[in-house]
């Protein structure tokens, strides 16, 4: 009997906590969701490409709404309702359930052109940056000196677990060179850079999440899984062959030899694929030059933007031994060697 009752005491401590915590939330929800109360209009923008935690977080940020937690359960439990991108004017003086209600409904004001800008995998940044100043009537100096600036990088660096200091080096051409993303996307004609920057980023942290305890795992960076990726996106076309060169990599830096490839070099020299490489360009001691042989290892950084195929190549090299590589510029076929003798072989039968 006297354990039955010590169970039964339990029991009602449990329901009593239980019912504490649903009363706690309760008042914590219908205090969070009310008005911040002050009679002012503010004008908001829902961005193209924001879900609904950014937006939240951007009523938050903006005063606009008195509790972000409350805000987001609200949301979350109204599921169906579908926020859309556009222009509002919001009132302090509402609630939060007629804030995202009004943004749920699209009630815009001054509507904004949106535009879709594809990157196509495997350019460089400086062509994306020309890309983005023409599309949105931006300057390119000023596109280029935003992404470098030593302040936007670092706080980069606390928003992003795969940007580190690496970023900040002098060495680099470009900082971001390698971490936006090439994809497809769609903004508002009046798009800050800043906007556009993240938004690519975000992009790129999605496509590494898989990725993400290997790297932390790993003796290799993020930045430096992403230069080799970048470099495999340049050598090779085919998937199996990218996870060839991708081995190829692993192999050169395991035996400390000098990667020797002439996509660097381009880089490096910053030259065009197209162009001439000249004896100056290869031994050039840039930091992106790992034809001269007093580069051991990989370049300072990134030499394109690498597409998904590729970044999935730099986690996944073929089962094999190679150390030597050449590509028939006329088909792109790729020919692996064991050795130089054969690598030797391979290259006299392309001339």
């Amino acid at each position: 009997m006297k354990k039955n009752k010590k169970t039964g005491i339990i029991v009602g401590v449990i329901i009593v906590l239980v019912l504490a915590a649903v009363i706690g939330v309760g008042i914590f929800y219908t205090n969070g969701i009310k008005a911040v109360g002050i009679k002012e209009n503010v004008e908001f923008t829902v961005e193209a490409g924001d879900n609904k935690i950014q937006i939240v977080d951007k009523l938050a940020k903006a005063g606009i709404i008195k509790n972000k937690y409350a805000t987001l359960l609200y949301v979350f439990t109204h599921s169906s309702k579908n926020l859309q991108a556009g222009n509002y004017s919001l009132s302090k003086n509402w609630d939060a359930k007629k804030i995202i209600d009004t943004i749920a409904d699209g009630k815009i004001i001054n509507p904004v052109k949106t535009v879709k800008i594809t990157f196509v995998e495997g350019q460089r940044f400086n062509e994306y940056a020309e890309q983005i100043a023409k599309t949105f009537n931006m300057n390119y100096d000023d596109i280029i000196a935003r992404t470098s600036d030593k302040e936007f990088l670092q706080d980069l660096t606390t928003k992003y677990w795969f940007i580190t200091d690496d970023v900040l080096s002098d060495k680099l051409y470009y900082p971001l060179e390698g971490y936006v993303f090439p994809d497809t996307y769609e903004f508002f004609e009046n798009v800050s850079i800043d906007y556009i920057i993240y938004t690519m980023l975000n992009q790129m942290e999605v496509k590494l999440e898989p990725y993400k305890e290997q790297i932390q795992n790993s003796n290799f960076s993020a930045h430096e899984y992403l230069t080799m990726a970048s470099i495999i996106e340049k050598e090779a076309v085919a998937s199996e062959d990218r996870k060839t060169v991708s081995q190829v990599i692993y192999k050169r830096l395991e035996l400390g030899m000098n990667l020797g490839m002439d996509v660097t070099s381009y880089y490096g020299a910053k030259k065009d694929l197209k162009e001439a490489l000249y004896a100056a360009d290869l031994t050039d001691d840039n930091p992106y030059n790992t034809r001269n042989e007093k580069l051991i290892g990989l370049p300072a950084g990134a030499i394109c933007s690498p597409s998904l195929d590729s970044i999935e190549a730099v986690f996944n090299p073929s089962n094999t031994d190679y150390v030597y590589f050449i590509a028939d510029i006329n088909t792109g076929k790729i020919y692996f060697a064991n050795s130089y003798e054969e690598f030797l072989q391979f290259k006299n039968e392309l001339m």
